[in-house]
């Protein structure tokens, strides 16, 4: 049988792109070392100098666990019935990315209205009799929590069905014929095979809501931002480059901290079912 190598040509675009995140990187890492005098830390030593700045960072990490772990129990079910779905799945998926085709600020702001003291939920509640006072639903992290998985939950519904599409139904089939119940077929057989989907869906949006800056801008206010806010009114408010480079390098090195374990974890799973589960 005949091999056909992927021409070489191919490897262009994507080697065009590490090179500029490379480069990207390259000027983060010297304008964070830059400070007056010349050369140094200071720019890393004032930010874990700085309580303010340490808890935004530990916001950033616990929000973004936080929405990854919503998105995980949102996106799972969905991308499971849309793979189970026996008719047209090409209709589910339109509805599915149908968010990416509007503006995230327009989506945002639409937040705005359905969260706010007077917006739709608080109103319905109020009319009910179930609430006397508005909730506060926005300029907090549960605004922000809400914000983000809007966002990032489609990221987390395609990387799991991507392997849910492939996997070989007849494990399950023959679980069940073996006396299994259908929980623990799914448990046993379906949730293991789709791990490595999983996984990758949290290390995608994990770093997507790390450095999201204009949902939780509109939706966190002053007191709930992120690192990547801070970096940003750094940036276009202060004109710090130096200052806003040693956090971007601070951010990227805690999201790596967490993010390459779950990688190679995930490549251990994929290497532990590939051949067992998927076609």
């Amino acid at each position: 049988m005949r091999h056909t190598q992927m021409p070489r040509w191919l490897l262009i675009p994507p080697g065009i792109l590490l090179v500029l995140f490379l480069v990207g990187v390259g000027y983060l890492m010297i304008e964070s070392v830059r400070v007056n005098e010349g050369w140094g830390v200071g720019n890393f030593l004032n930010f874990f100098e700085r309580a303010d700045y340490v808890q935004i960072l530990i916001r950033t990490m616990v929000i973004a666990v936080a929405v990854t772990i919503v998105c995980v129990l949102l996106g799972y079910p969905i991308a499971w019935m849309i793979a189970r779905h026996q008719g047209n799945r090409n209709l589910l998926m339109m509805l599915v990315i149908t968010p990416w085709l509007v503006s995230v600020v327009v989506r945002t702001y639409g937040w705005v209205v359905i969260l706010g003291p007077r917006g739709t939920i608080n109103s319905f509640l109020q009319a009910l009799g179930w609430v006397d006072s508005p909730l506060r639903l926005i300029f907090n992290t549960t605004g922000v929590v809400i914000g983000l998985v809007h966002v990032f939950v489609p990221f987390m519904i395609i990387s799991i069905l991507a392997v849910l599409l492939y996997q070989d139904r007849a494990l399950e089939e023959a679980s069940q014929t073996l006396g299994a119940s259908p929980l623990k077929t799914f448990v046993s057989v379906t949730l293991p095979i789709s791990l490595p989907g999983v996984l990758s869906g949290c290390v995608l949006v994990y770093l997507l809501a790390t450095g999201a800056i204009v949902t939780p801008l509109l939706l966190g206010g002053v007191r709930d931002g992120m690192l990547a806010t801070q970096i940003y009114q750094d940036v276009f408010s202060v004109f710090d480059y130096p200052k806003a480079s040693s956090m971007a390098i601070v951010l990227l090195l805690t999201a790596f901290i967490l993010v390459i374990p779950l990688q190679q974890y995930e490549k251990r799973v994929a290497r532990r079912v590939s051949g067992m589960g998927v076609r």
